[in-house]
């Protein structure tokens, strides 16, 4: 049975094959039209999953949509009737975009894959999931559990903005929801927007500013915009906030409340700004925490699985693991809405056609890594590079991995392409650019000449899995970079100056490895493991060998503004628009100053900032 997810329409489109259970391939949407979050429908990663899957249109049993667009519908027009008459500039420009594009979407796909082939009566295969079953399908079933507590969290669906379901086998039960406005992710988007970065997207720049700040509005934020209870629900003082029926987050009483307008996008990050990240990371994390608690406590299971966008706030989901909320706690690593493709399709592989679900405890998930992408074979790959131009050497697999090692080891930031791309928002050693942890000057390097980003934007180190208790406060499986842990105490540099503030912390080396080292000590940890990525594992033991560090800096590989690469030709120009020293795809190696230097290009401008 071979079942094809998809989401689209609002942002990070993608598409996902499910054939018989097992996840065959999945990606966004972004990766082959270039666009940042690209909201449109996938049509590239529909035919790279057949292609990958060597299936027809005809192929495919059921197309599923990862939500349901007639009840998202109605909870817009219920919101725009409650707060009548505001809101009517909104309602304008919203109604036209819904009724042309978004409120008919059954006959959009069925158009779509009748152009496909129009023998098939594609009307009997297309199925509707829900949003945040999509979302708690997405983390339940490639997980290693056979019973969990599945928490979902992120702006809204249809109507839920955070529920709860227990999946047991091959049932997926809901359980609890909190519904819309009172949204845990809208409110930390409403201070991403506040401090300004860009709104569902800027989301992880507020959670890396958080450690440069102080948590002063902790207090101002609990008595005015959040009401949290002792089991972790809460509700929202919607005066502060626009986004129901404006056409910004916040309201001039938000801005009132914190001492002024929105920081404009690009500007100077102040103190301010700073102090506003800590204080809504310390919220989220009570609320996650408190949550997680009272769900362990009421319903006794001992595993959790976590899915939405709130799910990518890698501090919150360490603190649950450090403090042993769980006994396992496991993330989907396309926690946004791309892996709600992948859940709509595990829906209904698994619930609308009652298959049974066999868990196979040998392995750390049924992701496979969560490297899903497409793979490019050498010859392909010297058909490429050949005809954009590069200078390349094709060596045998022991000599590439030996080569970027010394590399690496000499301080040279190298772009490393691989097998299949990461399905996800993270570069997790397919798709990354690698540095030398060790080096004080490699984060600044990377972040200002490489991906051309901001200089406070932190670092995660890719570390081998067995030695990963050595180096952090943690002893768990991190292969998806979805958890934060400290710096172990042995590897800090004791005489860090800890009287310094905000953007001063980071002329402090703070560790041995002070390039992955954030000014709090924590890192954002990836455990690489064998089975799943061999290059990468064997290119760390390698680098630990020469250095005796068991850790790359691994950072995805793009420029701010880009989507990850996803082609060779997408690498080799990324290359050539940056200060990378080195690129690696495959077994072909390439060195900068090997290259014909008219193909150097300023890169810098080349996306829209993100």
């Amino acid at each position: 049975m071979n079942i094809l997810g998809i989401s689209s329409f609002y942002h990070d489109s993608a598409a996902a094959l499910v054939c018989d259970g097992v996840v065959v391939a999945a990606a966004q949407e972004e990766r082959f039209t270039r666009i940042k979050h690209d909201p449109n429908y996938p049509k590239n990663a529909i035919n790279f999953c057949l292609e990958y899957a060597k299936l027809k249109p005809a192929d495919i049993d059921y197309v599923v949509f990862y939500e349901k667009p007639f009840l998202k519908f109605e909870r817009l027009l219920e919101t725009y009737l409650t707060f009548v008459p505001r809101g009517v500039l909104s309602f304008l420009k919203a109604m036209p975009i819904w009724i042309k594009d978004k409120l008919f979407q059954k006959d959009f796909f069925i158009k779509q894959f009748t152009d496909l082939d129009p023998d098939v009566d594609w009307q009997k295969r297309l199925l509707f999931s829900e949003h945040h079953l999509s979302h708690a399908a997405s983390a339940f079933y490639p997980s290693p559990f056979d019973e969990a507590i599945v928490l979902t969290m992120d702006g809204v669906g249809e109507a839920a903005t955070s529920s709860v379901y227990i999946g047991k086998g091959s049932e997926l039960k809901p359980v609890k929801e909190i519904t819309f406005p009172h949204s845990l992710g809208l409110l930390y988007t409403a201070f991403t927007y506040y401090t300004g970065f860009k709104v569902n997207s800027g989301e992880y720049k507020l959670m890396g500013l958080a450690p440069y700040g102080e948590p002063k509005y902790v207090d101002l934020i609990k008595d005015n915009l959040i009401d949290i209870k002792d089991d972790g629900s809460f509700r929202l003082d919607m005066k502060y906030f626009n986004y129901c029926v404006g056409l910004t987050m916040t309201s001039k009483k938000f801005d009132k409340l914190f001492g002024g307008p929105p920081r404009k996008p690009e500007s100077q990050i102040t103190q301010r700004e700073m102090d506003l990240a800590a204080s809504i990371q310390v919220v989220t994390e009570e609320v996650i925490l408190k949550m997680a608690k009272s769900l362990k406590a009421e319903f006794n299971i001992p595993n959790l699985c976590l899915a939405g966008g709130v799910s990518l706030n890698c501090v919150a989901n360490g603190k649950i693991v450090r403090e042993n909320v769980f006994e396992d706690v496991w993330v989907q690593p396309a926690a946004g809405d791309a892996g709600g493709a992948l859940g709509a399709a595990l829906a209904a592989h698994y619930i609308h056609l009652s298959s049974e679900r066999v868990v196979d405890n040998s392995k750390p998930d049924s992701q496979f890594g969560s490297y899903l992408g497409p793979q490019y074979q050498v010859d392909k790959i010297e058909q490429e590079l050949n005809e954009i131009g590069a200078v390349f050497e094709t060596l045998p697999y022991e000599e590439v991995i030996k080569r970027t090692a010394n590399e690496l080891n000499e301080g040279k930031a190298v772009g490393w392409f691989q097998n299949r791309m990461e399905f996800g928002p993270r570069a997790l050693g397919t798709r990354s650019i690698l540095g030398n942890p060790s080096m004080p000057e490699m984060q600044s390097t990377l972040n200002l000449k490489i991906k051309f980003r901001e200089s406070f934007r932190p670092f995660a180190p890719a570390v081998l899995n067995e030695k990963i208790s050595e180096w952090f406060e943690f002893n768990k499986n991190s292969p998806y970079m979805l958890m934060v842990a400290p710096v172990k105490q042995e590897h800090r540099v004791q005489s860090a100056d800890n009287s310094l503030f905000g953007i001063e912390k980071l002329k402090q080396k703070r560790s041995t490895v002070p390039a992955i080292t954030h000014v709090d000590y924590s890192a954002r940890l990836q455990s690489v493991h064998k089975e799943t990525n061999k290059q990468f594992y064997d290119l760390l033991q390698e680098f630990d060998k020469l250095s005796g560090v068991p850790i790359l800096i691994n950072t995805s590989f793009n420029v701010r503004g880009e989507p990850i690469v996803c082609s060779p030709t997408d690498a080799f120009r990324c290359f050539m628009g940056t200060g990378l020293d080195s690129l690696v795809i495959g077994q072909c190696v390439l060195k900068k100053t090997n290259q014909n230097q008219e193909l150097l290009k300023d890169y810098k401008l080349n996306y829209e900032l993100d």
